[in-house]
């Protein structure tokens, strides 16, 4: 049961809670798999995104003995992260006005073995011909790796490029990977992209992102509703409609997804099933580096 359904948590659109609830019920089947038994982190705004938000990790009190949690050690500790399994645990997120589900790139109980690498193309102002050049170049250069890659807007100001794993590497090998081709991207394009996080050493330029691939670092998920004016969805794509200029970082919204989703399905129904080694793309990837 959803409590207090009437309360607007995007001011600009009247979203309410019970709308934030129900799309996430009628998303449920497609989005659940994708992040089935990753640990999650709430993005909760209880007086909706007017008001003040946090991350919540630690479920340790206060929650039904049905929901599923995972021990993840922590320095000195133990968190208790929820894990979302089904339609009901994804709708107690939305309850504890959590908009935005983030979660781990591996899963439970292979908590230190990631099955995707997730590469964020952050833009430091709009500039969606140079991001979706950007975006489009990384899907090149991970083919060059012999690699498939998946893509889904952010819902904020960029791109999610991902690639399915096989779970075989640890974090630190992933994480460095894909540092590596963030550094061959980079090079290839110094003038838009950088990979300095500081916003004031950026220069204007896109961020490319691999910080995503660490141990406990988390991702909006895939179908997530994102803490911004007209609630838009982390939805994924096709590249075909990035290439045509289609699909923009907030093209879809919680009000026009039941309609995205009759058209298109679930577009990375299959990524699941093309988990990919690391190990001769990691070669590869260092021997291009040395050569740009």
């Amino acid at each position: 049961m959803i409590t207090h359904p009437e309360k607007v948590l995007f001011p600009d659109a009247g979203i309410t809670k019970g709308e934030l609830a129900a799309y996430y019920e009628t998303v449920a089947p497609i989005m659940v798999p994708h992040i089935r038994r990753r640990p999650v982190t709430m993005e909760r705004y209880p007086a909706g995104i007017g008001g003040p938000g946090f991350f919540h990790k630690d479920v340790s009190k206060g929650f039904p003995d049905w929901l599923e949690r995972v021990e993840v050690p922590k320095k000195g500790g133990i968190v208790h992260h929820p894990i979302v399994s089904n339609t009901r645990s994804l709708l107690w997120l939305a309850n504890q006005n959590c908009i935005t589900p983030h979660v781990w790139t591996s899963r439970s109980p292979n908590l230190y073995q990631p099955d995707i690498c997730v590469f964020d193309l952050d833009p430091a102002e709009e500039a969606p011909d140079i991001l979706r050049a950007a975006a489009l170049g990384l899907r090149d250069l991970l083919n060059e790796l012999s690699l498939t890659s998946w893509v889904k807007t952010s819902g904020s100001k960029g791109f999610h490029i991902v690639v399915p794993l096989d779970g075989k590497a640890g974090f630190d090998e992933v994480a460095a990977f894909a540092h590596t081709v963030g550094s061959a991207l980079v090079k290839r394009d110094p003038e838009h992209l950088t990979q300095e996080f500081s916003k004031a050493d950026r220069g204007g330029r896109i961020l490319v992102d691999t910080g995503r691939n660490g141990y406990s670092a988390t991702f909006a998920a895939a179908y997530a509703v994102r803490a911004r004016p007209g609630a838009p969805v982390s939805a994924p794509c096709r590249w075909d409609e990035v290439e045509r200029g289609d699909v923009g970082p907030r093209s879809f919204t919680l009000r026009t997804m039941a309609g995205r989703m009759a058209e298109v399905g679930d577009i990375w129904e299959e990524m699941g099933k093309h988990g990919q080694s690391l190990q001769r793309a990691m070669e590869r990837v260092r021997q291009l580096l040395i050569r740009v």
